[in-house]
């Protein structure tokens, strides 16, 4: 019997203001959920621009505390409110000069359930991640949510195999990937890396980016975000490349069984063959 999983993605333009930014994704989890989203992810650094374009300690003011922070605190209302599971990314301030990329996961009764750390930080033009981000400490948390178990993986790691794979062997059925990637830079990866990794790991994946140019910076961001299944195939059609969209899909969950009993990827592994992979 089917298990359908009715799943949301946010993907938005900078409105000027965090306050707005907030707003605007406040509105758009209630619309999600008034389609019967049971989860929904928000973009990476959700409330802010894109500040990596530039290499500017003012941006620094966008961190916040995890789990004490305002803006953790509002998401639990929200997800209690409409009882939806959140995938929220943030810029977190562990303690004062010390900050990470971060995506915190929310149950859908409001409960904190933990963070994932951006592991894999970039330093390339228009793309100054290091200045702002130590690279994450926490490896690949799997998440037990009321939708069963979901995994994060923020914009960059996405290039990166290995982490796609541990959250498969820890068992997420669905993998949010919140991203900011631009055109030129990384387009032609956009269609091709998820729906590969939800091949490869034989799970749902939900890739969201966010839209527009903003003011600090050339990058173009194109939206296109989209749901894709464990054969590889886009659930509906991907997001608009230049507006706001909630993406909200039915993911069967029965698809899960039916692609690993026919590609036993994870019986045919050979872990004691990979041991030179983890050497420097």
């Amino acid at each position: 019997m089917s298990e359908i999983i009715r799943a949301g993605l946010v993907q938005a333009r900078w409105t000027g203001d965090k306050e707005s930014m907030i707003q605007t994704a406040v509105d758009a989890i209630g619309s999600a959920a008034s389609q019967g989203a049971q989860v929904v992810c928000l973009q990476e650094l959700f409330y802010g621009p894109y500040f990596c374009q530039v290499q500017d300690t003012d941006y620094y003011s966008y961190t916040e505390r995890i789990p004490d922070g305002p803006t953790t605190k509002l998401m639990q209302e929200v997800a209690k409110q409409h009882g939806v599971v959140l995938v929220v990314p943030m810029y977190e301030e562990e303690q004062p000069g010390v900050y990470y990329n971060t995506a915190a996961v929310i149950d859908a009764d409001g409960k904190y359930l933990g963070m994932h750390r951006k592991n894999h930080i970039p330093q390339v033009n228009g793309f100054w991640e290091k200045f702002y981000f130590r690279p994450g400490n926490l490896g690949y948390p799997i998440f037990d949510t009321a939708v069963g178990r979901i995994g994060v993986y923020i914009c960059y790691e996405r290039h990166f195999p290995e982490g796609w794979r541990a959250l498969g062997l820890a068992g997420a059925r669905i993998v949010f990937n919140p991203s900011a990637t631009s055109r030129g830079l990384s387009q032609y990866l956009w269609k091709l890396e998820q729906p590969a990794a939800a091949v490869a790991n034989e799970y749902f994946v939900g890739a969201i980016n966010r839209v527009g140019v903003e003011p600090l910076g050339d990058n173009d961001f194109y939206g296109q975000s989209y749901f894709v299944d464990p054969r590889g195939q886009l659930v509906g059609d991907a997001a608009s490349d230049t507006q706001d969209e909630v993406v909200v899909r039915d993911l069967d969950m029965a698809t899960l069984a039916q692609v690993r009993d026919q590609w036993a990827f994870y019986r045919d592994r050979r872990p004691d063959s990979y041991e030179s992979l983890v050497q420097p």
